[in-house]
């Protein structure tokens, strides 16, 4: 059992394609705000998965939480269902996608292989997405024992080429 004091510390990916995708991803940063550890900067990236779509913009956070990681799981879902989220089709468009990439609890890496909640992210280390924006906000981070830069390293180059920075994730900088 985790100590009264434990602290999770999670990586959030954050997309956005429909409506007004800054303001989205931005309400999600504000309900983390004295949470957040580091934060990318905001990302054009295609589509993943499902192609026939608009571009996402996606961007990382790492925060430091006292939610064990289902419960964050939990307030990552109220965030999207705030935003009026629907699944219509895997890897579809969505107004707020908000996902737990990767968490340590009390210092050590939480392993799940629960279908609710797989940690570390079953596909993070082949999402140009994810990992773009997560090296930047948190250099030398690792993923599966392996430096993040070492998986963007093995990703196709066109992939990785098509995350592009666009703006500051805070409202108070410029896009």
């Amino acid at each position: 059992m985790a100590s009264a004091g434990a602290r999770t510390r999670a990586v959030l990916s954050l997309g956005s394609n429909m409506d007004d995708r800054w303001a989205l991803l931005r309400m999600a940063a504000r309900e983390f705000s004295g949470d957040i550890a580091a934060a990318s900067r905001v990302y054009s990236t295609p589509p993943w998965g499902v192609t026939d779509q608009e571009e996402f913009l996606n961007a990382v956070l790492v925060v430091e939480v006292q939610e064990e990681p289902l419960a964050l799981l939990r307030r990552c879902q109220d965030l999207e269902r705030a935003a009026h989220r629907v699944r219509r089709r895997r890897w579809g468009p969505r107004t707020l996608d908000v996902d737990v990439v990767q968490a340590h609890r009390g210092g050590a890496e939480v392993l799940s292989e629960d279908p609710v909640l797989t940690l570390p992210h079953p596909w993070a280390h082949r999402r140009a997405f994810v990992l773009v924006p997560w090296a930047e906000a948190e250099p030398g981070a690792l993923l599966r024992e392996r430096a993040v830069e070492r998986w963007i390293e093995e990703l196709p180059r066109n992939e990785v080429a098509q995350v592009v920075p666009v703006g500051a994730l805070a409202e108070s900088e410029e896009r």
